[in-house]
C-alpha cells in the first residue's frame, strides 16, 4: 500500500520522501526550477484558479470549506483516476504544496 504524506515546498527534501509530487498550478515563488526536486508536477489535478483564489483570502478560515470544494473538483476532474494509479507505482510518495499552512 503507498504511504502517502505532505510537506510544503520550502522543507529541504530527504532520501525518505519517495516520488516526490509538486501539486500546485503555479510554480513556487523564490525557487529555481533546478533546486526543485520533483518527480512530476500534477498541475492537471490541482484546484482550479476559482477556489484557489478564495482558500488565499483567508486561509485559516477558508481549510475547511477548500478541502470539500477540492475534493468534489477531484471527483470530476478525468486526470484523477490517471494519477492515483501513477501514484500506485510507488512505495511511498510526498505531496509537496506551496500553501503557508495546511492540516497534514
Amino acid at each position: 500500500m503507498t504511504q502517502i504524506q505532505t510537506k510544503r515546498v520550502y522543507e529541504a527534501e530527504e532520501e525518505a520522501d519517495g516520488f516526490r509530487v509538486l501539486v500546485d498550478r503555479l510554480w513556487p515563488r523564490g525557487i529555481k526550477k533546478e533546486n526543485l526536486h520533483y518527480d512530476l508536477w500534477a498541475k492537471e489535478i490541482t484546484p482550479s484558479p476559482v477556489i484557489r483564489q478564495w482558500f488565499h483570502e483567508d486561509e485559516e478560515k477558508n481549510w475547511k470549506s477548500f478541502k470539500q470544494k477540492y475534493e468534489q473538483e477531484l471527483e470530476k476532474n478525468p486526470a484523477t483516476k490517471p494519477f492515483l494509479k501513477e501514484l500506485k507505482n510507488h512505495d511511498r510518495v510526498t505531496l509537496i504544496v506551496c500553501i503557508e499552512k495546511y492540516d497534514a
